[in-house]
């Protein structure tokens, strides 16, 4: 069966469970609004602006978890959509940015409305790619949302030449991916979070770190279910708050140079930092050489090159928030913290 290409990407998005899609008419994207118009299936929400519209895919995409999908024109339509490309990628939020292209053979002739979207965003993406054959759509838009919601999340692009998007084509629509080089991690190595567990064993002042990955893996009530039963202390940067209710009695606050007092000074005084989620950046270290002087550090993150990339760790754990914290909870134990929390409190 032969069907054009923008028919292919409607097909592709119905079988990635798509049903809202973020997106901006013009002259490079109208033909898959046209196939868009007749699928009753998917919700279209239009801006008035194409930066509301990747901040809106974005807030969707935090709350839901799902894969937020931005349709937008060529030139003006995908440069507004750098900003938010960036954010999403600091923040590990899963987009599909679908951006329109002049035809294949005037690329690199500054066309009328030619940008080079993928040049732009190589280093504030995940990835971006510009699609050349047809033949090679389908399988592009699955490693696109593949690449976008496994590993650290982040923000793809996919760049549609306009003749691509016109063209007949083949109608299959791959069922795996396999990208060579591409190989996210799935599991935890249980013998790194039994050594994790050992250290938390013998602290005297233990205190849990949680960025952006708990809320991103929604891994909320694992992880208070977990601080229930060890009683340790908890503080969160900016991005992880949230991640255990703000009025549990545990939750002492934000840390870094947005936080408050009490968790900056257990920071410094604590013995074991059990850290989740986050990358270490400057506005929670502060200088690093004084960061947590006294503690011993664990941490897990998704992100492989965020481990002891600012904070040199003890124990590196790589593996998703919540399959981490799921091992975590049957071995953890409770631990005698009173006089610790108690001192944070005063």
């Amino acid at each position: 069966m032969q069907i054009t290409g923008s028919q292919l990407i409607i097909n592709s998005l119905i079988e990635e469970g798509v049903d809202k899609i973020f997106a901006y008419p013009g002259g490079y994207d109208k033909d898959i609004f046209d196939a868009l118009y007749h699928e009753k299936d998917i919700e279209l929400i239009l801006p008035r602006h194409e930066q509301g519209l990747i901040h809106a895919a974005e807030g969707y995409a935090r709350s839901t978890g799902k894969v937020g999908v931005c349709l937008v024109t060529s030139r003006p339509g995908a440069t507004n959509l750098v900003t938010g490309i960036a954010d999403a990628n600091y923040d590990g939020i899963p987009l599909v940015c679908f951006t329109g292209q002049v035809a294949t053979s005037v690329i690199g002739n500054d066309a009328f409305q030619e940008v080079d979207i993928v040049g732009i965003t190589r280093t504030i993406s995940k990835y971006s790619t510009t699609i050349r054959k047809r033949e090679d759509l389908g399988r592009a838009i699955k490693e696109a949302f593949y690449i976008a919601r496994t590993g650290k999340p982040g923000p793809v692009i996919v760049d549609l030449p306009s003749n691509i998007v016109s063209e007949i084509g083949p109608a299959e629509y791959p069922e795996t991916v396999n990208i060579r080089g591409y190989k996210p991690s799935t599991g935890v190595h249980i013998g790194q979070i039994k050594k994790a567990l050992e250290m938390l064993k013998n602290a005297k002042k233990p205190l849990f770190l949680i960025g952006g990955g708990v809320n991103i893996s929604h891994a909320n009530e694992e992880f208070e279910k977990l601080v229930n039963i060890t009683k340790v202390p908890v503080i969160t940067n900016i991005m992880g708050k949230g991640a255990i209710p703000t009025k549990h009695p545990l939750f002492i606050g934000n840390v870094g140079m947005h936080g408050s007092y009490a968790s900056n000074k257990a920071v410094n005084e604590c013995d074991v930092l059990f850290s989740i989620g986050t990358r270490f950046n400057d506005r929670v270290t502060g200088r690093i050489a004084e960061f947590a002087p006294n503690a011993k550090i664990i941490h897990i993150d998704i992100d492989s090159a965020s481990i002891s990339r600012n904070i040199v760790v003890n124990i590196p754990i790589v593996a998703d928030a919540k399959a981490a914290i799921n091992e975590l909870i049957p071995l953890a134990q409770e631990l005698y913290t009173k006089k610790w929390v108690n001192q944070i409190k005063a």
